[in-house]
C-alpha cells in the first residue's frame, strides 16, 4: 500500500477541495476522485463501475453518497455501497484528514 498525501497541512487540504465537491487526481499509476463533506474526505475510483462513466462530472449528496451523471446511480462514498442503482460497488480508499495535508492509501 502506498501513501500519497495532497497539501502541505490541512488548510491546504481543506481549501484544495471545496464542500461537496469533486476532484480528479493521479496519484502515482491510479486516478482517483477525492471529494468531501464537512472535514470528512473521501476518495473512490474515478469512473463509475456500470457504464464507466466519469464521477467528477457527478455531484455529491449530503448522506455522502456520489452520484453518477449518466444514469444518477449513487454510492456511499466511503464503503462504496450502492445506494441507488444496479451495479457492482464503487471502489473506495481510505482518506484521511491529518495536520499535515490528506492523506489517501492506495
Amino acid at each position: 500500500m502506498k501513501t500519497f498525501t495532497l497539501g502541505q497541512n490541512r488548510e491546504q487540504a481543506l481549501a484544495m477541495i471545496p464542500d461537496k465537491s469533486i476532484k480528479a487526481v493521479q496519484l502515482g499509476k491510479t486516478q482517483v476522485c477525492v471529494s468531501r463533506v464537512a472535514e470528512n474526505f473521501f476518495a473512490f475510483e474515478s469512473n463509475c463501475p456500470h457504464k464507466k462513466a466519469a464521477l467528477k462530472q457527478g455531484w455529491v449528496t449530503g448522506y455522502a453518497e456520489v452520484v453518477c451523471p449518466l444514469h444518477e446511480y449513487r454510492f456511499d462514498m466511503k464503503s462504496g455501497e450502492v445506494r441507488a442503482g444496479s451495479c457492482g460497488e464503487l471502489k473506495t480508499y481510505k482518506a484521511e484528514l491529518t495536520e499535515e495535508g490528506l492523506k489517501i492509501f492506495i
